[in-house]
């Protein structure tokens, strides 16, 4: 299957995460989330934030403008069904793929012809998994699975863009499962998600994250 790189696909991530409560904006692990999808797709593609609360789309704009592939994004406050609609032109439903745990079929190459959007119910990693995208599949999309162990939603978009935009088949990215984040000889966590692999062997997270998970583990200890 030719590789379809020079196709550009919208990536749709229908927002579902609470904003932060003191500060009305997006906590910091979903801003390093969104940011590094924006890196992940193609030259010709797009990623789409639906659902946004009015009050972060200001501060998420700035934050995301300031980052590589900033020009990427597009943030809106409508629900999916409302920003599809108002696509020049429209797209229809049936152009529209889900990426649903529990579809019957998972994502292949050949899907880039069938599909131009891709859609997300995220953040999506949640431990253990809340069914969020069951909200989006009562709507009615066409539904695609990337494996049984639960992703990041910045991984899922990464590991789709790898299919579609680069006709990898699904079964050929090199995966690692519940990773061990080691910060030095003493603090480590356990990510509960399945990452790329990249070429050391090591999971592919968002720049920045492992810093954050390193200072939100101090901030946990001293809450002790």
């Amino acid at each position: 299957m030719a590789a379809k790189a020079d196709k550009g696909f919208k990536y749709i991530i229908e927002h579902m995460e609470e904003d932060d409560a003191a500060t009305r904006a997006l906590p910091e692990w979903v801003r390093l989330e969104y940011a590094h999808m924006l890196q992940l797709v193609g030259p010709a593609s797009s990623v789409c934030f639906t659902s946004l609360s009015a009050s972060s789309v200001p501060p998420l704009e700035a934050y995301l403008k300031s980052k590589a592939e900033g020009d990427k994004a597009v943030l809106a406050t409508e629900p999916v069904l409302r920003f599809l609609e108002a696509q020049n032109p429209p797209i229809p439903q049936a152009r529209v793929c889900l990426l649903d745990p529990r579809a019957e079929a998972a994502i292949a190459p050949e899907d880039a012809d069938a599909f131009d959007v891709f859609l997300y119910g995220g953040i999506l990693g949640d431990d253990p998994p809340r069914d969020r995208t069951g909200e989006l599949r009562r709507l009615g999309f066409a539904g695609r699975h990337l494996g049984p162990v639960q992703m990041t939603t910045d991984t899922a978009l990464g590991v789709t863009k790898m299919v579609v935009e680069d006709g990898v088949p699904l079964d050929k990215i090199p995966f690692t499962d519940f990773p061990t984040i080691t910060f030095n000889k003493y603090e480590s966590i356990e990510m509960p998600f399945r990452y790329v692999q990249d070429g050391a062997g090591q999971p592919i997270l968002p720049p920045g994250m492992k810093e954050h998970l390193k200072a939100d583990l101090n901030r946990t200890i001293d809450d002790f």
